[in-house]
């Protein structure tokens, strides 16, 4: 319907249009216009109205489409409305809560505000105390670097003497070890000593020793004669008579005898030694000229108790002999058996 009214309008604008035309021209010309030529150009006309006509409903259209847009939006944005003024409204209460909190939060600010300017005033104090506590955290930082390369060399002295202890402890160990065995040895020959000393307590002790005479020149005489040895010395087991001249085995053993005679006289110096009747040692020389010479023998002798050992001075023989006991005889047992 509205394109139809808008075409009439367009054709009525147009025919008024070109019959004011056709006025003009035969106003300003005095000539009746050529009807042919108006119609053809009314005919041009009219098409060009109605492609203009065309356009228009296409743009109608259109806008026809684009109100029904506008009137869906329109219905969506009244539907957001609402929803919007329901979300005031809770925002609202909830503004209404936020500013009784807000106002509490004022209250608890401004206690808070007194209490950091009391913290203040401690901090002050605080930072004073902290600064000085650095100084002195400085001085007993050099402090205790200096103590740390104290205690370090007295590490290293302390690791060098556990190692010297541990080097003596060894050796400490080993000598320990050593004297153990040391004392052991050591009383195993105490025990032995003790037993040595035992046996040889308990063992018969047998030894003289006796010089010829203070007379001086004994001899030559013309057979063998006994010597008796006067001067006794010692005689430990009475094994020697200085009436007899006989020495008695007191036990079966192994004993030692030696003699030393002295010559002053020229001759024959001579001395036997007797076991029993058994001749077992000849000794002498031929002397020469006058002064002391001397000769010494001995022996060692298997002996059974109740053998006799004595000395004779043979036939034509002398021996010389005075206070400094220079003419001698002595013997000992040296294990019984």
């Amino acid at each position: 319907m509205r394109t139809t009214v808008v075409l009439v309008l367009l054709i009525c604008g147009c025919g008024a249009r070109a019959e004011g035309r056709v006025l003009d021209d035969v106003t300003r010309n005095g000539t009746s216009p050529d009807i042919s030529a108006e119609v053809e150009a009314l005919k041009l006309m009219v098409e060009q109205l109605n492609l203009q006509l065309e356009s228009m409903e296409v743009q109608v259209n259109e806008g026809e489409q684009k109100v029904e847009e506008l009137k869906a939006e329109l219905t969506l944005a009244k539907t957001n409305v609402e929803e919007l003024q329901k979300e005031n409204e809770a925002h609202g209460t909830a503004l209404a809560s936020v500013q009784t909190r807000v106002t509490e939060t004022e209250t608890i600010t401004k206690d808070l505000e007194q209490q950091i300017a009391g913290q203040t005033i401690t901090l002050t104090s605080v930072q004073t105390r902290v600064t000085e506590t650095e100084s002195k955290t400085k001085h007993l930082e050099e402090k205790s670097a200096a103590h740390a390369t104290a205690l370090a060399s007295l590490q290293t002295r302390v690791t060098e003497t556990e190692s010297k202890t541990t080097n003596l402890e060894e050796q400490n160990a080993a000598m320990e070890a050593r004297l153990s065995s040391s004392e052991r040895e050591i009383l195993q020959s105490k025990s032995r000593i003790d037993q040595l000393e035992k046996i040889n307590a308990e063992r018969p002790k047998v030894a003289f020793y006796a010089a010829l005479t203070n007379a001086g020149s004994i001899g030559p005489f013309n057979m063998d004669t006994i010597l008796k040895f006067s001067k006794l010395f010692t005689n430990l087991g009475n094994g020697y008579s200085s009436e007899t001249g006989f020495f008695t085995a007191p036990v079966n053993g192994v004993y030692s005898f030696q003699f030393t005679a002295c010559g002053y006289f020229p001759g024959s110096v001579n001395i036997n030694m007797y076991m029993n009747k058994e001749l077992m040692v000849n000794n002498g020389e031929w002397k020469r000229d006058t002064g002391l010479e001397y000769f010494t023998n001995s022996v060692v002798l298997k002996l059974s108790a109740g053998d006799v050992i004595h000395l004779r001075l043979p036939a034509r023989s002398a021996v010389f002999d005075d206070r400094y006991s220079q003419t001698t005889f002595s013997g000992s047992l040296l294990y019984d058996l």
